[in-house]
This record gives C-alpha cells, sequence and structure tokens, in this order.
C-alpha cells in the first residue's frame, strides 16, 4: 500500500450496468463513452496511493428504498438494479471500474455519495481532504455528491470526460456552475500529473488566519453591561 500523499480519494458514482448498458431504460447516453476513461483515471489513482470508492445504487427488490419520483419509471423498466440482478439493468459494474483488493465500496440509499452513507466517515479517518468525484449522472449523483462535499470542508475535483449526461449542453452547463462554486474541474488527462499541489487546501491558512486575529465567534459582555449580537437574535 502506497502513502496517500496528496491526501485524495477518487469516487466513481453510479457507474452501473443499469445507467450505462443502451438495453437499459435508465441509461444514460454518454455514460458509456465515459467507461474506459474513468478506468484510466481509476488505474492512475491507484498507482498514485489515491483510494478508490465505488458508490453505487441498489434498490431492494420489492422497490421500498426506490426515490419516490423514481417509482413508476423504475417499476416499468423492470425492477433494475435488484440484489442479484444481472446484465443490461443491474448493478453490476463495466470491466475495468470492478473493486479490487484496497478499494472501497459503498451503497448510498439517494443521489448523494455522502447521504446516509459511511463515505465521510471513512475518508476522514484516512486522512483525505481532496474528493475527486467521477461518475453518472453529472447533474444528479455527481453535482449533489460535490456540493455535499463542499459543505463538509473538502476540496473538490471534478473529471469532466469521467462524467456524463443526458446531454452534451446539460453537462457542460454544470460543470460550469460546480466551478462557480470552487469545484476544480480536471480532464483524465490532467489528472494523471496530479501530485495535490494543482489544490489549494485553505483550512489551514483559515485556521492560522483566526488563532492570529484572537477574536471571539461571537459578542459576548458581563452581565448587566450591554445587548450582544446573540441578545439581538
Amino acid at each position: 500500500m502506497k502513502e496517500n500523499v496528496t491526501r485524495s480519494a477518487l469516487v466513481s458514482i453510479d457507474m452501473e450496468m443499469g445507467f450505462i448498458d443502451p438495453r437499459s431504460p435508465h441509461c444514460i447516453p454518454a455514460a458509456a463513452d465515459a467507461v474506459p476513461v474513468l478506468a484510466r483515471a481509476v488505474r492512475t489513482a491507484r498507482e498514485k496511493g489515491i483510494p478508490v470508492f465505488f458508490v453505487k445504487r441498489q434498490y431492494r427488490a420489492d422497490g421500498s428504498d426506490v426515490e419516490l419520483c423514481r417509482w413508476e419509471g423504475w417499476r416499468a423498466g423492470g425492477r433494475p438494479m435488484a440484489p442479484g440482478s444481472e446484465g443490461a439493468i443491474s448493478a453490476q459494474a463495466p470491466e475495468g471500474l470492478r473493486p479490487q483488493p484496497g478499494d472501497y465500496t459503498i451503497i448510498k440509499p439517494r443521489w448523494s455519495a455522502f447521504f446516509q452513507t459511511e463515505l465521510d466517515l471513512i475518508l476522514r479517518r484516512l486522512g483525505v481532504r481532496t474528493v475527486i468525484l467521477a461518475g453518472t449522472t453529472t447533474p444528479n449523483c455527481v453535482r449533489t455528491s460535490a456540493y455535499d462535499a463542499l459543505a463538509l470542508d473538502y476540496n473538490v475535483i471534478v473529471l469532466s470526460d469521467c462524467t456524463a449526461s443526458r446531454s452534451p449542453a446539460v453537462q457542460q452547463a454544470n460543470l460550469e456552475d460546480m466551478a462557480c462554486v470552487g469545484v476544480t474541474v480536471m480532464t483524465e488527462e490532467q489528472f494523471r500529473s496530479y501530485d495535490g499541489s494543482q489544490i489549494r487546501d485553505p483550512l489551514p491558512d483559515m485556521r492560522a488566519d483566526r488563532m492570529a486575529a484572537g477574536l471571539d465567534p461571537e459578542s459576548f459582555l458581563p452581565e448587566g453591561e450591554g445587548v450582544t449580537a446573540v441578545d439581538r437574535w
């Protein structure tokens, strides 16, 4: 096992046959093209000592955990991605995107890889500061994961050609929106030379500034000597 000097983790989201195979009613057209590109990124991550997380959606056979907005389509589409399913509508991963020893697998109950999963816990245990996101779809599972990661104070990279949307216009708009809130958008080719220096982590500077300023987070006065900001709430 290599030391993870970049303090990063690669998170592949929902790259399973039910979202990739053209025969599946839930197929995202561009997802198949992203498979070999993401497979290269996964190999690169392993070579660099960056832990790889495969986060996927898997539904119970009775559909009791299917999103309400997806229920009718899921039922009409053959109840895809149920446990033990195989083939075009299954939760099976394509060649090149299957876990190997040292990788992590997480089953998520909704779009975000962080929502009600152990992902954040494991990342913090591993000392990870930067999350590198890939998978499908960009406006749904990748984007919600990016925003949750930002909310949890991670630095976030999205590998643009390792993600997929229903159209090029949707893909571009979502990548631009994420870039506007601080996500670093990178290609798989650029990722090959990634060593962590491409990302500036503001957390150490913020901590140093707080210590130097010596300010309390809220204004408190001795009892009876005035009205504080908290009192005005």
